[in-house]
């Protein structure tokens, strides 16, 4: 029986964990706070210690207890851990022989380990949310059908359904997470080469439909994209309601930016409606534009960016376990998917409820 290791069961963790359990796998769940899915038919608990490492506990049980082992050929670990945390995680899963999903994002990209996992039989898919992860799975379908692109473009963001008292905002995610992408530089391409510019940089207005005008920003967030899709200019652009970020940036250079106080803040409030909303526009140089748009705000089953970004990470593993070659040993970005592959993730994720409009979407895929 397939068995699904979740480390890190936060917002969008406990959504991907219960999903797998509905879906009848078998799920262990690290976590130091997992009282999300506790009680969750299908899914055994496994606490762990504010320092401990989730491997280590893992291969504890692995290794000593009847019961738990760990299939190389069926199982999947699910590496949802914020940030730093999420990183050393997979720096220490490039060394084991398994396959790894890994949705953790921090500045340390996990491509660094590539020879890494390749001598270690470890293979690993990594960045895959919606952006980066469905983002680069668009750009790499423009790429294959005009070739190298003129301009892409990636405007993302999660946002309440309308501005609100205070920072007009709620963080899906860690605080410290968003903040690290307001403040990281940027890396874009512009006219072929890499160029770094200041995050935040770029500002403009944008018409977002049925919700109106908002504000988009470039942010650090097109990451394996720089090296494999060819293009004069990529870029990639936060969205928000105006005045948060004039907000962000006013407190900043004042000195009164709190970054603790911003948890409390920008807590997730599950009562304030909210969405999350993507466009993914590419141009050949032959004139030729390919555009996508992504929509979603939610359900009975969660908040919008758990649904938007955990069903990319869920349709990658059901990738994986319908077919067990479809990566060799290495790291490998989520463009590195099949075009039918993506094309039966956007499906699926169309089935269950996301607004997607663009091409190559008609229907299900085999």
């Amino acid at each position: 029986m397939t068995v699904i290791h979740c480390f890190g069961v936060g917002l969008v963790g406990s959504y991907v964990a219960t999903k797998f359990a509905e879906s009848g796998l078998t799920v262990h769940a690290y976590d130091p706070q997992p009282h999300r899915v506790m009680g969750i038919p299908g899914i055994e608990i496994h606490h762990l210690e504010p320092d401990e490492d989730p491997i280590d506990l893992m291969l504890d049980l692995v290794y000593s207890r009847d019961g738990i082992s760990f299939d190389k050929d069926n199982d999947i670990v699910v590496n949802m851990l914020p940030g730093d945390i999420g990183h050393s995680s997979t720096t220490s899963l490039a060394e084991l022989p398994w396959r790894t999903v890994d949705l953790s994002f921090s500045e340390f990209t996990p491509d660094r380990d590539d020879d890494k996992a390749k001598e270690y039989g470890a293979s690993i898919l990594w960045d895959t949310g919606i952006a980066p992860g469905l983002s680069n799975m668009l750009l790499s379908l423009a790429y294959d059908e005009m070739g190298a692109l003129k301009n892409g473009e990636v405007r993302v963001g999660g946002n309440p359904t309308g501005p609100t008292d205070g920072w007009n905002y709620m963080a899906p995610f860690s605080p410290i997470d968003v903040v690290a992408e307001y403040t990281r530089p940027a890396r874009v391409i512009r006219d072929s080469e890499l160029v770094t510019l200041p995050a935040l940089s770029e500002r403009h207005e944008i018409d977002v439909p049925e919700k109106g005008k908002m504000e988009a920003f470039l942010t650090d967030g097109l990451r394996s994209v720089l090296n494999t899709i060819p293009a004069v200019n990529l870029s990639e652009y936060t969205v928000r309601w105006p005045g948060h970020i004039q907000r962000f940036i006013d407190e900043r250079e004042s000195g009164k930016l709190d970054v603790n106080g911003l948890t409390s803040e920008w807590q997730y409030n599950p009562k304030i409606p909210e969405f999350t909303w993507m466009e993914v526009t590419a141009e050949g140089h032959d004139g030729r534009k390919m555009t996508w748009r992504v929509q979603d705000h939610g359900g009975d089953d969660g908040h919008s960016m758990a649904r938007a970004t955990g069903l990319v990470t869920i349709c990658c593993v059901e990738e994986w376990l319908r077919d067990p070659n479809m990566l060799p040993p290495g790291v490998h970005p989520p463009e590195a998917l099949s075009s039918k592959a993506v094309q039966r993730i956007m499906s699926r994720m169309v089935r269950e409820g996301v607004e997607i409009e663009g091409p190559l979407i008609s229907g299900p895929v085999p």
